[in-house]
């Protein structure tokens, strides 16, 4: 049926975008980013392919003056943003986001625009920070239990949360979106056919498997609309 071609396009290209890494810096507070050009060069040859396009649209802006520490004046910007994913039958599904930009000049809503359609582009297909590593490709070098120390037990720390868990999360949400309470059967059986459990999750086997549950939403919403 017509009208419908946007949902199983997404999920194809969700497997072909990948991952895309933190590898640019923030000079002054020096934490790792994904710049927009990184997701620019990732998204375009993807969406070539398949024939997607996508289309902003400002819904609400809101600008301010502020002063910065040495006496300097700063723009600050805040963009309520609508983008609008496009395939090539017609059908097409929106994304609304929130962008924040400051800039000495003239440039703030541009930066805010740039955040926005980065973190709508993260959202809508689920961009992981890394690929997988298949469990079989590498081997641990040996290792004995660690001694036992003496000292007292500090308070445990808290770990931050590594891109497998956040990947594997966002999985468990995509299966619930589509199966509702049949979500935990279902992915079972999607796991069952790569193969693999959530522990020998491998980045082959996410693909598939988000490709999978994507085809059963557009498959959904034909019958829905039939």
């Amino acid at each position: 049926m017509e009208g419908k071609q946007i949902y199983e396009l997404i999920g194809k290209a969700m497997a072909d975008i990948g991952a895309i890494g933190k590898n640019d810096t923030n000079k002054q507070q020096g934490f790792k980013y994904r710049g927009i050009d990184a997701v620019m060069n990732a998204l375009n040859p993807v969406m070539q392919k398949y024939g997607l396009f996508v289309t902003p649209e400002v819904i609400n802006q809101t600008r301010e003056e502020r002063q910065t520490n040495n006496g300097g004046r700063l723009l600050y910007s805040i963009l309520t943003m609508k983008y609008t994913m496009y395939a090539p039958d017609g059908s097409s599904v929106s994304s609304v986001v929130i962008g924040e930009g400051m800039d000495s000049g003239d440039k703030a809503s541009n930066k805010a625009m740039s955040v926005a359609f980065k973190y709508a582009m993260f959202q809508l297909f689920c961009i992981p920070t890394e690929d997988f590593t298949d469990p079989d490709a590498e081997t641990p070098p040996p290792s004995n239990p660690k001694p036992t120390e003496a000292h007292p037990k500090q308070p445990p720390t808290v770990a931050a949360e590594d891109p497998k868990t956040k990947v594997i999360k966002t999985l468990k949400q995509n299966a619930l979106f589509a199966y509702g309470n049949q979500a935990e059967t279902k992915l079972n059986e999607l796991l069952q056919a790569q193969g693999v459990t959530i522990e020998t999750m491998t980045n082959a086997a996410y693909k598939a498997i988000n490709s999978a549950i994507y085809a059963d939403i557009a498959a959904a919403k034909k019958e829905g609309a039939a």
